[in-house]
């Protein structure tokens, strides 16, 4: 929105305003944003929770340490939520197809969590949703953003070819070009892809649950992950970066940074 309103509209009456075409200038100004947005609703939000009894259950046969994590306000994906959508609206440019994909499918995701957490403070018990119900809808999920890539790539923004580190030259196609040709055979072709992206993204998803629960081991790995991402994101984005490593360049993904 700022963007929009700051350079798009605003920057040929007022010169200045040029800065916020700069993908680096507004992605520190929205890291920023999500930390003062933080800092600001987060206790606010905890306290909200520990009002209405939402707190964590603890299975009877877990380990003692986790004992004292009974009652620790649970649904804080909320939070999360908020701080990240909240600066992407307001610094990024929504013109861009993969903000939307990005914000959705994380949308999606979190509303998976959020009824995971919310049954099981309702029935006051450790389970939330089953492991296959769980499964199902992230699949789901994952397989409208893979749908939705291959929109793009048929558009000509998006690629579906794999890149191997240190074998620059091995990039195989997760298309099966000869179903391209036969008209009724042509969805199937792209069937290899779907479940690549599908089960990469279930499997994220999930490598997280397997780590959370433990102070700060969570959230340390997934600085981790999303400090590497971040710097893919602004190589592919960025020509020079990306002509010199040879990876495929796509300008609008460098605009994925802050997410």
């Amino acid at each position: 929105m700022l963007y929009w309103l700051l350079y798009q509209k605003l920057y040929p009456h007022f010169r200045p305003f040029r800065i916020f075409r700069y993908l680096t200038f507004r992605t520190a100004f929205a890291s920023l944003t999500a930390l003062l947005i933080a800092l600001l609703i987060g206790p606010y939000v905890i306290q909200k929770l520990r009002e209405f009894q939402i707190g964590q259950y603890i299975r009877e046969d877990g380990p003692r340490d986790h004992k004292k994590k009974s009652g620790t306000p649970t649904m804080g994906g909320v939070l999360i939520c908020i701080a990240i959508l909240l600066p992407t609206l307001l610094w990024s440019d929504l013109s861009d197809p993969f903000v939307w994909i990005i914000m959705i499918s994380m949308l999606g995701f979190g509303a998976i969590g959020f009824v995971d957490d919310y049954i099981k403070v309702i029935r006051r018990r450790n389970l939330g949703l089953t492991a296959r119900s769980k499964l199902l809808w992230q699949a789901i999920v994952s397989a409208g953003v893979a749908i939705s890539l291959v929109v793009l790539q048929a558009r000509g923004i998006f690629s579906t070819r794999l890149l191997f580190p240190f074998i620059k030259k091995f990039r195989p196609d997760m298309v099966i070009p000869v179903l391209l040709h036969v008209p009724h055979m042509y969805l199937l072709a792209f069937l290899p892809f779907i479940i690549f992206v599908v089960l990469v993204i279930v499997f994220s998803s999930n490598a997280v649950n397997l780590t959370d629960g433990l102070d700060g081991l969570a959230i340390g790995c997934t600085i981790i992950a999303a400090g590497a991402l971040t710097v893919l994101t602004y190589v592919s984005g960025h020509a020079v970066f990306a002509d010199y490593l040879e990876l495929q360049r796509m300008p609008l993904v460098g605009k994925l940074r802050w997410l």
